[in-house]
């Protein structure tokens, strides 16, 4: 039946591509554009560098330096602290190259590289404050809002995948005390770096030639995504799709407008995110900017393809990956919703004019947090039991890690 599946939606594609040849051509060139004017030249120097980081030995020196902060709080050795850099300034899909890397040096064990991978894909802070604040939104506070939201709930989703698989083979962790943590480190980065044996220019070549094969691999998934995109709407089953996602969340009181943004993320994270942008005006600006910030947490299929493709180079499994998205979406939504449009309210009043030093009056009604909807109070009372959640959880891995 798979076999078949496979099969049938193999035809569906290419008879789509015979019966609408200026369409597919034209959606084609828009992914190569994106990957060739934006993704390229922003991914390319951090795939490079990373690889030289890696053959120089930094991972392993970090590995030691950071290993009592990362193995209690988010089970993970102290070398993904170096995926967690990278992942987090670059975005994805760096941070499962770099997971994959890791994995073939054994300096990770497959449950961790899972646990690894699944919160350190996120999306790039430049992406979010220049493409999607000012050049979407045309403000930058709310790229501020989304940002904090972003990284927040991608934390979160750590500490709760530090639970996964915890009975997992463990990657050795017997520290030397009898010498400083960061001379440990240093020593672990030259033997690292003894290990490898190439010189600095093969390093540089090798860097090179991966990081462009990595590149070809991302391209061709978004261009494939792009077209793929474009016969969906051409077909009319964006239409579909959006139809019935908007009577569901009519049905829970929300806006019509916005099943369009999440089918468009659904896919790709760019059109969401411009299509949250265009929600009319007359919705709030809570709901779009939850709305966007869900889309940038999900990353669009495209994404997970893309990390799909680089995972299946080790044993590390998908499926994991796959939960830690739609935690992070989720966690994104309600970040944002509540703590995010509350921030975002204090910022425009603040913008509006500085308070004086004397208040002839104050309402506490108007400046109190509990002044929000019904559907923000609901997603407050979560986030709020999720940090609490947070903590207790903090406060028994300390205390088993001490034990």
């Amino acid at each position: 039946m798979v076999t078949l599946l496979f099969a049938l939606c193999s035809f569906f594609l290419a008879a789509s591509l015979l019966l609408f040849p200026k369409t597919s051509f034209l959606a084609a060139l828009r992914g190569l554009k994106i990957w060739w004017d934006v993704v390229f030249p922003a991914l390319l120097p951090f795939f490079i560098t990373s690889e030289i980081l890696l053959g120089l030995g930094l991972a392993n020196f970090m590995g030691v330096l950071l290993e009592p902060l990362m193995r209690p709080i988010f089970n993970i050795p102290g070398s993904g602290s170096f995926v967690w850099t990278m992942g987090f300034a670059s975005g994805y899909p760096i941070s499962a190259k770099l997971t994959v890397r890791l994995r073939e040096k054994n300096l990770i064990s497959r449950a961790e590289g899972e646990r690894l991978v699944s919160y350190t894909t996120t999306s790039d802070p430049v992406f979010i404050t220049g493409a999607v604040s000012i050049g979407f939104f045309h403000n930058a506070k709310i790229g501020l809002i989304l940002l904090i939201s972003h990284y927040l709930s991608a934390i979160l989703v750590g500490f709760i995948m530090s639970l996964h698989d915890r009975k997992a083979a463990r990657t050795p962790y017997n520290p030397d005390t009898s010498r400083p943590i960061f001379l440990r480190a240093l020593v672990a980065m030259h033997r690292a770096r003894l290990q490898d044996g190439r010189t600095f220019g093969k390093l540089m070549g090798d860097a090179v030639m991966t990081s462009i094969q990595t590149q070809l691999v991302v391209g061709g998934f978004i261009l494939l995504f792009s077209v793929l995109l474009a016969l969906f709407m051409k077909l009319g089953l964006i239409a579909l799709f959006s139809n019935i996602l908007g009577a569901t969340l009519s049905f829970f009181g929300y806006p019509f407008e916005t099943a369009q943004a999440f089918i468009y993320g659904l896919f790709e994270v760019t059109l969401g995110a411009k299509q949250a942008s265009e929600l009319s005006t007359s919705q709030p600006p809570a709901l779009i900017m939850a709305v966007t910030s869900a889309i940038l947490a999900w990353g669009g299929l495209s994404v997970h393809a893309q990390v799909a493709s680089l995972l299946a180079e080790t044993d590390i499994r998908y499926l994991p990956f796959l939960f830690a998205r739609l935690c992070h979406a989720l966690f994104s939504f309600l970040f944002t919703y509540t703590i995010g449009s509350f921030l975002y309210n204090k910022l425009q009043q603040s913008a509006n004019g500085a308070l004086p030093v004397w208040l002839s009056s104050f309402d506490p009604a108007r400046d109190s947090l509990w002044t929000l909807s019904s559907p923000q109070t609901l997603s407050l009372l979560v986030c709020a039991t999720l940090m609490l959640s947070t903590w207790l959880f903090l406060l028994l891995g300390a205390f088993t890690s001490k034990k």
